[in-house]
């Protein structure tokens, strides 16, 4: 079964641990996303790890720091 085409957006729960869909969605507070597919939510906390990591090395040489 595959995710895309369905017009379904994914979610993932940082208070569960899983990916949610618009039918069963935490309160926002909760949630990451929205994402086209179950697998793309499922790799939200990484991308916000690699997110984090550029900007706050983007900040570093901002400020004249060398990371």
């Amino acid at each position: 079964m595959s995710d895309s085409g369905s017009g379904a957006q994914y979610f993932w729960c940082i208070r569960h641990h899983r990916v949610e869909t618009d039918a069963d969605v935490c309160p926002a507070r909760y949630v990451l996303g929205p994402y086209t597919s179950a697998a793309d939510a499922e790799q939200a906390l990484e991308r916000v790890r690699e997110r984090n990591e550029t900007w706050e090395a983007e900040d570093a040489r901002w400020a004249g720091e060398e990371r």
